[in-house]
C-alpha cells in the first residue's frame, strides 16, 4: 500500500528536473517500498529432523541459529546402551547438526508353548512390532488367536492377545441313512481320525439295495467328517442289448449298481463307442450303449472263375491279347476323315478361285486407266 502511495506522489515529478528535492524524496520512498516487498532470505532452520525411534520433547514454530531441540524415545523404544546424543542444534547456515537414532525397540516376554501345540516367531525375535504364531498338534484344534503382536500396553510391553488353547478334535455321530446303518452307532463321540463304515440293510422286495457314495467316513475336524453319508437305494439298469453284437463278459439276469458289461460286434460289423459300460447311480448305463455298424464292402474287381465240367475237360483259357476295335467302327472313322478332307479341299479351291478372279478384274481396270491417260492430248 505504501508503494502505491509513493508511486502516486511520484507522478507529479517532471522528468526535466529529476534531481529536485521533492523528486529525490519520492524516488527514495518508492525504492524502500520495493526493497521491503522483495523476498528476503530466511534466517531460520526448517522443522527438526524426524526419526523412527525418537521425537522432539517440545516443538516451536520457528528455530533461529543456536536453538537446540531435545529428543526423547517414542513409546515402545528405550535409550541405547551406551547412550548416544539426543539433541540437535540449528546452525548458522540454517541447517541442523547431524543426529542419529539413539533409541532401540523394547521387547515382550517369551511365550510358552501351549499344551499340545507350539509357538513360533516369524520375525526371529520378540521386539516391539514383532508377531508370534501358534499351531496345534495333529488331532487338536486351536481356540483363540493364531497370531499375536508385541505392543505397548500403558507403560509396559505386552502381547496383543492371550495365548490360545489346543483342544482335542472330536466329532458328533454322523448322519443316519434310510435302509442302512454304520459301525459303532452306539457311540456319542468320535475321536480324530476315527472311522465309521456304512452298509445297506437287506431288501424286502425283489431287488437288493445298493450303497451309493463313500462307505467309510473319517473324523477330520471338530464335528467334521470326510464326506457326506452315502445312500442305500435300489439301482437297477435295463438288460443291455446291442443289435448285431453280443456280450463278452458281465453276464447276468439283473444288473445292479456298478455292474460292468463288455460287448463285441458280429462279423462284418464295426463297434462304434465304448465296448465297456457300467450301471450308474441313476439306473442308466454309462457311457451310452455302443452300436455295431455294418462294414461297407468294396466292389469285386477279380474276373469270374470259370466252371469245371464234370464230363468234358475244357480248353485252357486263352491268354488275352491286345483288344482290337470293331470293323464297323473303323470304317465309320475312315469315312468321316475323308469327308472332312473333301470339305476342307473344296473350301480352299473356292476361296482360291474367287481370289484369282478378283485379282484379274483389278488388273484389267488398272490397264484401261493407263491407256486412257496415254491417249489423252497433252495440254
Amino acid at each position: 500500500m505504501m508503494a502505491f502511495c509513493a508511486l502516486r506522489k511520484a507522478l507529479p515529478c517532471r522528468p526535466e528536473n529529476p534531481f529536485s528535492s521533492r523528486c529525490f524524496v519520492e524516488i527514495l520512498w518508492v525504492s524502500l517500498a520495493l526493497v521491503f516487498l522483495l523476498p528476503m532470505p530466511s534466517d531460520a532452520c526448517d522443522e527438526p529432523p524426524k526419526f523412527e525411534s525418537m521425537r522432539p520433547q517440545v516443538l516451536n514454530t520457528t528455530y533461529r541459529p543456536g536453538d537446540r531441540v531435545e529428543y526423547e524415545c517414542r513409546p515402545g523404544f528405550q535409550p541405547m546402551v551406551p547412550a548416544l546424543p539426543t539433541s540437535s542444534v540449528c546452525q548458522d547456515d540454517n541447517t541442523w547438526s547431524p543426529l542419529q537414532e539413539a533409541c532401540r525397540r523394547k521387547a515382550c516376554s517369551n511365550l510358552p508353548d501351549p499344551l499340545n501345540g507350539q509357538v513360533s516367531y516369524p520375525n526371529g525375535d520378540t521386539l516391539f512390532g514383532s508377531k508370534a504364531q501358534f499351531t496345534c498338534n495333529t488331532g487338536f484344534y486351536i481356540i483363540g488367536a493364531e497370531t499375536v503382536y508385541c505392543q505397548v500396553s500403558g507403560n509396559v510391553m505386552a502381547w496383543s492377545e492371550p495365548s490360545p488353547l489346543c483342544e482335542k478334535i472330536l466329532c458328533k455321530p454322523p448322519g443316519e441313512i434310510p435302509n442302512g446303518k454304520y459301525t459303532n452307532s452306539h457311540k456319542d463321540v468320535f475321536e480324530y481320525n476315527e472311522v465309521v463304515t456304512y452298509s445297506c440293510l437287506s431288501s424286502t422286495g425283489p431287488d437288493e439295495f445298493s450303497l451309493v457314495g463313500e462307505s467309510s467316513l473319517f473324523c477330520i475336524g471338530k464335528d467334521e467328517w470326510s464326506s457326506d453319508p452315502p445312500e442305500c437305494k435300489v439301482v437297477k439298469c435295463p438288460y443291455p442289448v446291442v443289435p448285431n453284437g453280443e456280450i463278452v463278459s458281465g453276464f447276468g439276469s439283473k444288473f445292479y449298481y456298478k455292474a460292468e458289461v463288455v460287448f463285441k460286434c458280429n462279423a462284418g460289423f464295426t463297434l462304434h463307442g465304448r465296448d465297456t459300460i457300467v450301471c450308474g447311480a441313476n439306473s442308466t448305463w454309462e457311457p451310452e450303449m455302443p452300436q455295431c455298424i455294418k462294414e461297407s464292402t468294396p466292389p469285386n474287381t477279380q474276373p469270374p472263375t470259370p466252371s469245371v465240367s464234370d464230363s468234358k475237360p475244357t480248353d485252357p483259357p486263352a491268354t488275352p491279347g491286345p483288344s482290337h476295335p470293331d470293323g464297323g467302327i473303323i470304317a465309320a472313322i475312315v469315312v468321316g476323315v475323308l469327308a472332312a478332307i473333301a470339305v476342307i479341299a473344296g473350301g480352299v479351291y473356292f476361296f482360291h478361285h474367287k481370289y484369282n478372279k478378283k485379282r484379274k478384274t483389278e488388273i484389267n481396270a488398272s490397264y484401261s486407266t493407263y491407256q486412257d491417260k496415254a491417249a489423252a492430248p497433252a495440254e
